[in-house]
């Protein structure tokens, strides 16, 4: 996640950039006076109108916002339906009401108010204050001027001013907040007892006629969509990794020296130091001076090597280590200049070395502790050794293959025969792709992609985009290559295309008989079920019938994980007199309630202590919302023929 970011830094700081001004992603970057009407209005709005220009401009950057933040998952087919096409033009018109309402009504917005709000920003603070040079930054890398970013806040907050103070002035009075929340806390003293349909599926018996009826009266909602059939190859490790050339054991013992650190760790030393300095520059007598009281350390050392941290700490003139008893730490076979390396490691555990010429001055060394050379020889490691060797050579031959299958595909547009025999990749053929799914198995007439191994793949949006474009339909050409990872890609060709139909009965046969076994089943629990209600409602009262189970006390806001149908049942059920029944079909059977208690709701409940908030926002939202119907109507907004068809996908632009 941190390498995209680093690698991505410009994608990054436009997204943020989108998120801090988010009213007007959609239409562009603009003064909320500077609209202009193009040749083809879609809706008139007061003088003005939201323009087919401005509608497809708003189309891409969504389309665009929402493939960069869903890359690889996202399909733009999701889009392309009247009621997207629907959202997407309201929104709009919403914008341009609160355009047309704020220049009438003169709402501005100060220099000092401006400046407040961008300083108040989180995406452009540091450490909480904000930053000019973060400002700056992200301006720049976007290509945006101050002055165009400032205008385009300064218009965000002014139009902010016509609807905000109808949404945070909204309230809600004590007496409903409190009524609510009662009914909220109100509570049932429940019993269940449950009609599974599944009891209910042996005993039916589905003949073939019933098969053949429900088909001729259902069978248009059998109709399955569009769907292609396709063949591909799917470059990945596997396939890099298969047919390698055997490694030898000569070239796996060389990895292996040159590579021994991952599986040998090089013998090491705990030492200890004291250092007798020699200045820069010293002369003959001054060195001779320091050696001889090395020396003379050093010989009182090997005497009571037990001394050897006091010593350290009230005679070494290295700074660094003497406060410690001149403890140096772990040292690695290979790290040290050879001179001072060939003593440390000849020493025994607690033996002091004589006095050593080195880096500073003279020193005289103590082992503390010796851990010798220890890991996997080459015989151990053998495996080890050879996986890894495979895996970097299979990472090589993928970089080539790849640089392959793009140039065969480029050179054979309509066949992936020349690149499959090049790379020694086999061909794989699916049945039953759709524009938006892969068909389940049961719809589909030959190998279905739903079922296959690379059905993840299959179902990539990209993957699905590139089967169904006009080259691949129409010209059975290549897809080219798509990169559904950095360690897979694909290339893809269409080999047939099914239109849109209803299957014949044979091919759906079983899965009509398994929905008429799933309605008779929930057909004959319901029947059971309301047969048993009725015998209880008139029946005396009396203890708890058999089959009921454990009592359960529910409320609305604590449920006990009982289906909402039931909970509603038990709330609306009349509780006079107790006990009382009710009913209630789900999908999957019939479940009777036993309504034993029913008691009060309460005020003042912990959980619901937001609540009046809650809903005065609600309800500000709702005013809001009112609102803004309003001024639409007051500005007489008419959606023309124009916009229709754009809703519709027929117009011109729309393709």
């Amino acid at each position: 996640m941190f390498d995209f970011i680093r690698t991505h830094q410009r994608l990054m700081q436009f997204i943020l950039l989108i998120l801090i001004v988010p009213s007007f992603v959609l239409i562009g970057v603009s003064g909320y006076s500077t609209y202009t009407s193009g040749d083809h209005e879609l809706v008139k709005v007061g003088d003005g109108a939201i323009t087919q220009q401005q509608f497809d401009q708003a189309r891409n950057n969504q389309l665009r916002q929402l493939q960069q933040s869903n890359p690889g998952s996202f399909d733009p087919a999701v889009l392309e339906n009247p009621q997207a096409r629907n959202a997407l033009l309201q929104s709009l018109v919403d914008q341009r009401v609160l355009v047309e309402t704020a220049t009438a009504e003169r709402f501005s917005v100060s220099d000092t108010a401006l400046r407040q709000a961008i300083a108040s920003m989180p995406e452009l603070q540091e450490n909480g204050q904000f930053s000019p040079e973060r400002y700056n930054q992200i301006l720049a890398s976007v290509g945006m001027k101050s002055r165009d970013f400032e205008e385009n806040r300064r218009a965000e907050l002014a139009l902010d001013r016509v609807l905000r103070p109808v949404a945070t002035t909204a309230t809600v009075p004590d007496q409903v907040a409190e009524r609510i929340e009662q009914v909220l806390t109100e509570q049932r003293k429940i019993r269940l007892q449950v009609f599974p349909s599944s009891d209910y599926e042996k005993a039916l018996n589905i003949t073939d006629a019933d098969i053949q009826a429900w088909y001729d009266e259902n069978k248009q909602t059998l109709q399955l969509p569009d769907q292609v059939s396709a063949e591909y190859l799917l470059l990945n490790e596997q396939a890099a990794m298969n047919n390698l050339p055997a490694v030898s054991d000569e070239d796996l013992h060389a990895y292996y020296e040159q590579n021994k650190g991952k599986y040998v760790r090089p013998a090491r030393v705990n030492v200890s130091h004291i250092q007798i300095s020699v200045p820069a520059g010293a002369t003959g007598g001054q060195r001779q001076s320091a050696h001889e009281k090395a020396s003379e350390i050093a010989r009182k050392l090997k005497a009571n090597p037990q001394s050897f941290a006091d010593v350290a700490r009230a005679q070494s003139e290295d700074a660094g280590t003497a406060k410690s008893g001149g403890k140096l730490g772990w040292i690695t076979k290979g790290s040290w200049p050879a001179n001072l390396e060939d003593a440390v490691f000849a020493l025994k555990q607690g033996a002091v070395s004589g006095v050593i010429d080195g880096p500073g001055g003279f020193h005289i060394f103590q082992v503390n502790e010796i851990q010798p050379e220890h890991g996997e020889t080459f015989e151990e490691a053998h495996d080890k050794v050879q996986a890894e060797v495979r895996r970097q050579l299979g990472a090589d031959r993928f970089a080539e293959m790849a640089t392959k299958l793009t140039d065969l595909v480029y050179d054979n547009p309509t066949t992936l025969q020349p690149a499959a025999e090049a790379l020694g990749v086999k061909i794989k053929k699916v049945d039953g792709i759709a524009r938006d799914q892969l068909l389940p198995s049961d719809q589909v007439s030959g190998d279905a992609a739903s079922a296959s191994e690379d059905a993840g793949m299959l179902s990539d949006a990209r993957v699905r985009r590139s089967l169904f474009s006009a080259q691949s339909l129409n010209d059975k050409a290549n897809t080219g290559v798509i990169e559904i990872s950095p360690a897979a890609m694909v290339v893809l060709r269409v080999t047939k295309v099914t239109p849109a139909h209803v299957p014949e009965l044979a091919q759906v046969s079983d899965h009509i008989r398994e929905v008429l076994r799933r309605e008779g089943a929930l057909e004959a629990a319901t029947k059971a079920g309301e047969q048993a209600l009725a015998a209880y409602k008139s029946a005396e009262p009396s203890d708890v019938p058999e089959g009921f189970g454990s009592p359960l006390q529910v409320s609305r806001i604590d449920t006990q994980n009982v289906e909402k149908t039931v909970i509603d049942a038990a709330f609306t059920a009349p509780v006079s007199p107790l006990p009382g029944y009710a009913g209630v079909a789900g999908s999957q059977g019939y479940t009777l309630i036993r309504i034993e208690e029913a008691n009060p709701g309460t005020s003042g409940t912990s959980m619901l202590a937001s609540l009046k908030d809650d809903l005065a926002a609600a309800w500000g939202q709702k005013e809001r919302q009112a609102v803004l119907e309003a001024m639409r109507e007051q500005l007489g907004v008419k959606i023309l023929p124009e916009g229709e068809a754009a809703l519709a996908g027929e117009s011109e632009s729309a393709n």
